[in-house]
């Protein structure tokens, strides 16, 4: 490997063999005096045609790869896709890419395709200005013969040895607006480098791709900054409540949702606890659930022990606002000592109570949600809980998300309650954890869906 190579044309083998089947040639008849045979010259058109059908080639290769990356919709797998295709363009078997945009915003990622984290690792070692890629460059960097080339950093040598390329050819990710997100580069196994056709094709293959991550990149963005806002506008943590033990978990759409939870200390020892889900998505959604909140919470402190009055206020004011809007909500008022919970909803689906010796739904009156009637008021209802039991409030999005109708998504709600593990009982956090994982299997509850989840699990001592 250390030995100068001679470069060499990465590529298909133009050169076709005959078929098998092929009639061999007659052979011409012998005359008097032989006549120097000459190759026919092509016909004027064979050369045009030969050039039109290459043409149209290399547009369905581009189409076709341009069809599978623009059906990604996340960056990972865009990148991912990128590097495959690229790969097949200039006839490399591994590469990398690097995404670093150029405003500093990030998000920042480095994926390898036929390399580990390990063999990554090894070039981030590498000297920025003599890595086989320069993100902050606008051209392609070529290095044909690695081991042969003058000026080659030491650290750089030493790495392409030890991961067994020698030769790379990059391109820098950079959109039509002059904005730099990255760069991706391909690894030889040998002495190579993409001749006209490839660098022509993985230059318009690139460029499209970058304008495409562009978008995917401020798409990403925005969810992370919607995910962030929602999360400041709930609870940073619970509050701590002698003879109560609390936990919830929260699953934020990818455009923002409108589902809440809280819980706050009231007067005299008791303890408040609500679950609401605001209509819509998107920014406009998340605003009003944290003005819903906020209102909630100050009602709930001046009159927290009459559930009803707090959402009938909650129903006026959202009603005066806010008209063409509506929201679920449940409270609950809850007195630790004697296990004693006064809760009222509107609209929102029952509790569900969770002890040694029964799984039931609480039996809440059917009532509507906030902003649809001209006067809510629905009456509470009152549970008693015994030491060890939970009372699990959740928002919608966890049975809707099932895919299940509305009724088989209860029948499952209480089945996955029904069959926490005794073990794991004493811990709130757990069964609001088993229930997610029953309800919504093989990682469904972190997956991207329009469908907020909220989970809030109050246990008793």
């Amino acid at each position: 490997m250390n030995a100068p190579h001679p470069p060499k044309v990465a590529g298909i083998d133009p050169t076709i063999p005959t078929p098998a089947h092929t009639v061999a040639p007659v052979p011409p008849a012998p005359t008097a005096s032989p006549v120097p045979q000459t190759s026919p010259a092509p016909a004027p058109g064979t050369l045009l045609q030969d050039r039109l059908a290459g043409w149209v080639s290399d547009l369905t290769t581009l189409h076709e790869l341009t069809e599978r990356l623009a059906r990604t919709g996340t960056l990972e797998p865009a990148l991912q896709e990128l590097l495959c295709a690229g790969a097949a363009l200039v006839g490399a078997r591994r590469g990398l890419v690097a995404l670093e945009p150029a405003d500093g915003l990030g998000p920042h990622n480095t994926l390898g395709l036929g390399l580990g984290r390990a063999d990554l690792g090894h070039l981030e070692t590498v000297p920025r200005g003599a890595l086989p890629y320069d993100s902050g460059t606008a051209a392609e960097i070529v290095h044909p013969d690695l081991f042969a080339e003058d000026g080659l950093d030491p650290r750089h040598r030493e790495v392409a040895a030890r991961l067994g390329y020698a030769a790379s050819y990059a391109l820098p990710l950079v959109t039509d607006a002059a904005d730099r997100l990255g760069a991706v580069a391909w690894l030889y196994d040998e002495p190579a480098q993409p001749h006209e056709r490839q660098r022509h094709l993985i230059g318009r293959y690139v460029q499209y791709a970058a304008e495409h991550l562009a978008r995917l990149l401020e798409v990403e963005r925005t969810r992370a900054c919607m995910a962030t806002i929602a999360e400041e506008l709930l609870p940073s943590r619970l509050p701590r409540v002698a003879g109560v033990q609390l936990a919830a978990r929260h699953r934020t759409g990818p455009r923002g949702g409108g589902d809440w939870y809280d819980a706050l200390p009231l007067p005299d020892a008791a303890l408040g606890l609500a679950v609401g889900s605001v209509t819509g998505s998107g920014p406009s959604a998340v605003a009003a659930m944290g003005r819903l909140r906020a209102s909630l919470r100050a009602y709930a402190v001046m009159e927290g022990e009459d559930p009803v009055a707090v959402l009938s206020d909650l129903e006026l004011l959202l009603r005066l606002t806010e008209p063409a809007r509506c929201a679920t909500a449940l409270f609950a008022y809850c007195e630790p000592a004697p296990r004693k919970v006064t809760l009222a909803g509107a609209g929102h689906s029952p509790p569900l109570l969770i002890g040694e010796h029964r799984t039931e739904f609480a039996e809440s009156s059917v009532s509507a949600p906030l902003g649809m009637l001209a006067c809510w008021e629905a009456p509470c209802v009152e549970i008693e809980a015994e030491a060890g039991e939970t009372v699990l409030l959740y928002t919608d999005g966890l049975l809707h998300r099932t895919g299940d109708p509305m009724d088989r998504a209860f029948t499952r709600l209480h089945a996955a309650a029904a069959s926490i593990p005794r073990a794991l009982r004493h811990d709130p956090g757990a069964i609001a954890d088993h229930v997610l994982r029953t309800m919504l299997p093989d990682g469904l509850d972190e997956a991207d869906s329009e469908e907020d989840v909220v989970l809030l699990a109050a246990r008793f001592d």
